[in-house]
């Protein structure tokens, strides 16, 4: 089938009124993470009021809409969580109520991440509206919970207990107006470390685990911070970067290298008097290709002063097992995983190509934004996490990203999104499924 380009954005734009009607709705709704039901219950309805074929809420409390009866199962995934508000008064205007310009619509989750499920409804309508719709292929949109407590796990729910496994699956993510094809991974570390303790005006009769923290704490800041030259001691996280390394180097250069920080400090002691008896902290591990969690910990093991104070220190990886708002626990490791497209991949190139059939070779976006985007590769990669990492990360399910709205505008207070954008990915959704299955 050839698809008509001209078409395809003039009916993208037909429907900007009801997107921006239909963001607008599902924004009013607070939806942290455990608590998205507002929100879930609003996109099943704007589902079924556009003749999805099926719309479903599984046991977690994901919703599962398909459009088509097709061969091969092409997915848009958008989490529909979003983050607190944090201090209310650095928003100029209500988090909730929004606003909304001829160009822009404001409030909590506009960009992270309600303005991409808003496209990929409207893109799975689009496709219904041409005909684009056939039996080789069948678009499921999915609007997922708990992203912003732990990344993937949703999806970890729907491949594994829905016994939903797509052929590839587009993440609408924002994207500032680019397609990105990958991003590094992360996880949660722990450390403890144990003391003895004693009255504080005699120190020496203790252990204090809180001494014994700081010196691993250096260490780990050097690895952070360190060169990867021959004679330094602790190697710093950019060796991954270096072939001599890591056989992944090219991909992680394209990533970035791996950081490490200290996020959280705990203690105990018997009073405010006393040597403190126990210490832990908490890792923040971003992880680029060629890196796993047991590479990770191993390599915070092996640090000199975690070896120095041996048995009395243990390093581990949390767990997540929160219940969502359906009162589903499903515990996960807190392990989020690296993943990365070939850029030569067909899934890669087929979005490519609806993207450049549309809107030409570079980025395009509301005036404010143009400039900015024109100036970075049309291909790219996110910073932050999404849920690839267990879509493509731990279940090898090739991933692809390309939504509306700015990377930057993600957990920041007075939170926007522009409707041009949402035209554009909309547009771009109801191109790709057809130039795949074609190829």
């Amino acid at each position: 089938m050839s698809l008509d380009y001209t078409k395809i954005k003039e009916v993208a734009q037909h429907y900007e009124k009801d997107m921006t009607k239909f963001l607008r709705e599902i924004v009013r709704f607070p939806g942290e993470s455990c608590d998205e039901k507002a929100h879930i219950d609003r996109i099943a309805a704007e589902m079924k009021k556009l003749n999805f074929t099926k719309v479903e809420i599984d046991p977690m409390g994901n919703v599962l809409g398909y459009m088509g009866t097709g061969k091969t199962l092409i997915a848009f995934d958008a989490h529909i969580d979003t983050v607190g508000i944090g201090n209310k008064a650095n928003w100029q205007f209500d988090p909730y109520a929004g606003y909304e310009n001829a160009t822009e619509i404001g409030g909590r989750g506009t960009s992270d991440q309600l303005g991409g499920i808003v496209s990929a409804v409207y893109g799975a309508k689009i496709m219904q509206d041409l005909g684009l719709l056939s039996d080789k292929y069948t678009v499921l949109v999915t609007g997922t919970v708990q992203e912003e407590d732990c990344d993937g796990l949703c999806w970890q729910y729907i491949i594994n207990e829905d016994k939903v496994r797509p052929e590839f699956v587009v993440s609408t993510e924002p994207t500032d107006g680019g397609i990105y094809r990958g991003q590094r991974g992360r996880m949660e570390i722990r450390i403890d470390v144990k003391g003895i303790s004693c009255h504080g005006s005699a120190p020496e009769r203790g252990d204090n685990a809180i001494y014994k923290m700081a010196d691993i704490l250096q260490d780990v800041r050097a690895l952070n911070e360190n060169d990867a030259a021959e004679g330094t001691k602790i190697k710093g996280l950019v060796k991954m970067l270096d072939k001599k390394y890591n056989k992944e180097y090219k991909e992680a250069n394209f990533l970035g290298r791996g950081t490490v920080t200290c996020s959280e400090i705990f203690f105990t002691s018997p009073s405010r008097c006393a040597v403190a008896d126990s210490c832990a902290v908490s890792l923040d591990r971003r992880m680029t290709a060629g890196e796993t969690w047991e590479s990770c910990l191993e390599e915070i093991r092996t640090l000199p002063n975690v070896k120095k104070y041996g048995k009395d220190v243990t390093v581990s990886m949390y767990q997540y097992s929160r219940p969502s708002y359906k009162a589903l626990t499903y515990p996960i490791e807190c392990y989020f995983p690296t993943w990365v497209i070939p850029k030569e991949h067909k899934v890669t190139k087929a979005l490519e190509e609806a993207y450049t059939n549309l809107y030409g070779k570079e980025r395009i976006g509301a005036a404010k934004t143009a400039a900015m985007r024109k100036a970075r590769p049309l291909t790219d990669k996110w910073t932050f996490s999404t849920n690839g990492v267990s879509i493509m990360g731990r279940n090898g399910i090739p991933c692809i990203g390309f939504g509306p709205g700015a990377e930057a505008q993600a957990h920041a207070p007075n939170e926007m999104t522009w409707k041009q954008d949402l035209v554009t990915c909309a547009a771009v959704y109801a191109a790709l499924p057809t130039i795949y299955t074609n190829k």
